[in-house]
């Protein structure tokens, strides 16, 4: 087996068909420059690994990186890729919870309809990733082999080679002031949560009974027509409580700002649920007869034991939100 013609054949078979003939004569004079003239096989094989692996000469001749994102845009790349992906994410989520309250099957019980609700959106967010990651790859795979620039210095954000000075542009975010996406996903998700119970509550809140195939609802706890009568500062509530969460996002700590519209938000929400409970056509007579019977205790009691503690729970978490936000709003 003659091993440099071998050699420059692996070069050669990995370049443009028009150059082949060329770079093998200069591959060719090359090897035959590098050996002594009474060679042996050991000869040969000393100079040829001293040549490198053909895969990299030949990417030398092409003058085209060997891997898919180098280093000179690598950090870029996975900067765009922690932004875009949240934000991407979190757009699919609010359209799997839109998607699942105007298609809400109001035959299914609560239990099919939270699973059917997370994995729907569970595999929604896996899709997201995916499209997100493929096409963010293949565009900086482009630019990595439009990019005829001989400077490999890894660029900054802004596509431009890092210097000090890009130090002053960055803010300084204090691990116990930032804000984690897993908070943002959590916020999202709550709503969504939430906003689902409300607009189909007289399918979901009540009293289940064990059937043939598993737990059948029965009575409704509260009255949806009476519900449905704040729709239009329910869904106010829903889109604010979105647009914090991806303010969250984008800054990425709290602020003075932020905890002022938190605070505003939890005590404007939290008026208007209390408000809403306190409708006393808003719980369903069959549903507190039952339940009275059920702990043995009046009706009257039953309903101001449930609905105090109701608006004991969002008050209590309404204090804590706001609490938190302006402790961390004040951290240097």
């Amino acid at each position: 087996m003659n091993l440099i013609e071998v050699y420059i054949q692996e070069v050669t078979r990995r370049l443009p068909e028009k150059s082949r003939a060329d770079i093998a004569l200069e591959l060719q004079s090359t090897i035959g420059d590098m050996l002594p003239d009474d060679y042996n096989e050991e000869d040969v094989k000393d100079v040829l690994g001293k040549l490198g692996s053909p895969a990299a000469l030949a990417a030398g001749y092409r003058d085209q990186p060997m891997h898919l994102i180098g280093p000179r845009y690598f950090d870029v790349y996975v900067s765009l890729l922690k932004m875009i992906l949240p934000i991407a994410a979190a757009v699919a989520l609010i359209s799997v919870a839109a998607e699942f309250i105007f298609d809400f099957n109001r035959d299914d019980t609560i239990i099919n309809a939270v699973l059917g609700f997370m994995g729907y959106g569970i595999w929604r967010l896996i899709e997201v990733a995916v499209q997100v990651f493929f096409w963010l790859t293949i565009v900086f795979a482009v630019i990595e082999r439009m990019d005829k620039g001989k400077e490999q210095h890894p660029l900054s954000p802004s596509l431009k080679p890092w210097t000090p000075e890009d130090l002053k542009s960055i803010t300084y975010i204090p691990k116990k002031k930032a804000i984690s996406k897993f908070e943002v996903f959590g916020s999202l998700m709550w709503t969504a949560i939430w906003a689902t119970l409300y607009f189909y509550a007289d399918r979901l809140m009540g009293v289940y009974r064990g059937g043939g195939e598993g737990l059948e609802f029965q009575i409704a706890a509260v009255s949806q027509e009476v519900l449905l009568g704040y729709w239009p500062i329910v869904v106010v509530i829903i889109a604010l409580e979105v647009g914090l969460a991806l303010y969250k996002l984008i800054i990425g700590q709290w602020t003075k700002r932020m905890a002022i519209f938190n605070t505003v938000l939890e005590l404007f929400a939290t008026i208007v649920f209390i408000f809403i409970l306190l409708n006393p056509n808003l719980l369903q007579p069959e549903f507190t007869a039952y339940m009275s019977d059920l702990f043995s205790i009046s009706a009257a009691q039953f309903k101001n034991w449930l609905l105090g503690g109701i608006m004991m729970v969002f008050i209590f978490y309404a204090g804590m939100s706001i609490f938190d936000g302006i402790r961390k709003s004040r951290i240097q």
